[in-house]
């Protein structure tokens, strides 16, 4: 999209942190925002607060839905509301997300299936809501998946349904932005750094079919060290402003480049490997080196 002004945009998980972020940058460059969150009073809070900020004969730019991104109904009753709202949409943003920690052997059938189902199939319901009007209109649109830098970096201990899922995110947001080249929509994948949100608060909304929540932080990274991240509304500019040069990686810190360089070295490295050792040398396999 080259021109957002008075286009529609639906956010997940836009009652706080880069939701939110997201949500201000859009309406600051003229857009209408359908704001979705799993909280009703912090939605009522977050809209009181954007109205009062908005001038008079914009009030109406905004609107909000409760919805379980987890819940493929939820997402489309969403989508729906938003459409009966606005009567279009344009920009969509799966942004909503969890996390749980712990020992690959400690995470429990509820950690996974929550997780899975926020982080990950959350994504997919708000494609799979979004997208045929985006096609049917013909006007253009976007897609940003929110995805993390701890889906393009090497594993981070601790953190295996919330990793697993975040690759997940990448891979999609690579296929859908292929997909959309036909479909007329373009689509990035945020990988943001550390950025100021209450995702480590996620747990409140939790629901009882996954059982006690056993850990919520991960080695190596506290709920403190997220508080002191990034703004969330500098998240939410940058995310604009990648929207408008239809970029696919939006990443948040960019000291962060060189961590990702080791990881395609030793990927590198591997293939190399590969291409020496005895199974594929002796074999003659395609890719193998030859024989001296």
């Amino acid at each position: 999209m080259d021109n957002v002004a008075g286009r529609v945009a639906f956010v997940t998980g836009a009652a706080s942190g880069i939701g939110l972020g997201m949500t201000r940058a859009f309406l600051n460059a003229g857009m209408k925002v359908m704001l979705a969150d799993i909280e009703q009073k912090a939605l009522d809070r977050t809209m009181a607060t954007l109205r009062q900020a908005l001038p008079s004969n914009r009030s109406d730019d905004v609107a909000s839905v409760v919805v379980d991104v987890a819940e493929r109904h939820s997402v489309f009753q969403a989508a729906n509301a938003t459409l009966e709202t606005f009567g279009k949409i344009h920009a969509v943003c799966n942004n909503a997300g969890v996390t749980s920690g712990g020992h690959i052997e400690d995470c429990t059938e509820g950690d996974w299936k929550w997780v899975i189902g926020v982080n990950f199939l959350g994504v997919i319901h708000g494609c799979q809501a979004f997208i045929p009007h985006i096609k049917r209109q013909g006007e253009g649109g976007h897609i940003v998946n929110t995805s993390s830098m701890a889906g393009v970096l090497g594993g981070m201990p601790d953190w295996a349904p919330y990793n697993s899922t975040k690759y997940s995110v990448v891979g999609l947001t690579e296929v859908i932005r292929q997909e959309g080249r036909e479909g007329g929509y373009g689509a990035s994948v945020l990988c943001p750094g550390g950025v100021a949100t209450n995702i480590f608060d996620a747990p409140r909304n939790r629901g009882d079919q996954y059982g006690p929540q056993q850990s919520t932080v991960a080695r190596d990274v506290s709920a403190d060290d997220i508080r002191k991240g990034l703004n969330p509304d500098i998240v939410g500019r940058l995310v604009l402003e990648a929207v408008l040069a239809d970029r696919l990686f939006i990443f948040t810190d960019p000291r962060l480049k060189g961590r990702v360089e080791r990881r395609h070295e030793k990927m590198m490295l591997d293939f190399e490997w590969a291409a020496n050792s005895k199974a594929l040398t002796e074999s003659g396999a395609p890719g193998a080196s030859k024989k001296s």
